[in-house]
Formats: structure tokens, C-alpha cells, sequence
């Protein structure tokens, strides 16, 4: 997978931000399946699912809680299905 550095104007691997708000929409619509069928998913594994990649990262977390997901915080470091 390519990665993008948030940083300054240059990516990594010569993607632009635009290509990285791709990576993680495709990203976000493999995950959301996975998060309603489990219940949850920890930062981590979201973080290995993203190659530890920063930015993409960041964005996918945006891109759940825009869609309706409970993003967790420091003391909940999970991605859950957000209740009613």
C-alpha cells in the first residue's frame, strides 16, 4: 500500500491528498461490515489496517464518525457501532 505523510505539501510515495482521502474512503467501506458484524474494532487493529499510516488513519476515523460511528477516545480506544 502507498503512504501519505500529512506533513507540509509532499506525500510519500508521490501520492497526492487526494489519493490518500481515496485510500482511506475504500478503507472505510471495508471496515464498516466488519465493525457492525463485531461490535467493535480497537485502534490498533485499525492502525495495522492502514499500515500504520498516519493521515490515512486520521482520515478513516473522520470518514466512521461522519457515517454514524462511535470513534471511542483516549479512555475508549475502540471504533464502535454508535448507540441511539
Amino acid at each position: 500500500m502507498k503512504y501519505c505523510d500529512g506533513r507540509g505539501t509532499s506525500y510519500r510515495n508521490g501520492n497526492s491528498y487526494e489519493d490518500c482521502k481515496k485510500i482511506a474512503e475504500d478503507i472505510n467501506t471495508r471496515l464498516k461490515p466488519i465493525i457492525n458484524e463485531k461490535g467493535s474494532l480497537p485502534w490498533k487493529q485499525l492502525s495495522e489496517e492502514v499500515e500504520h499510516d498516519e493521515l490515512v488513519y486520521k482520515l478513516v476515523l473522520k470518514y466512521l464518525r461522519r457515517d454514524g460511528f462511535d470513534i471511542g477516545n483516549f479512555n475508549n480506544r475502540q471504533i464502535s457501532v454508535k448507540s441511539n
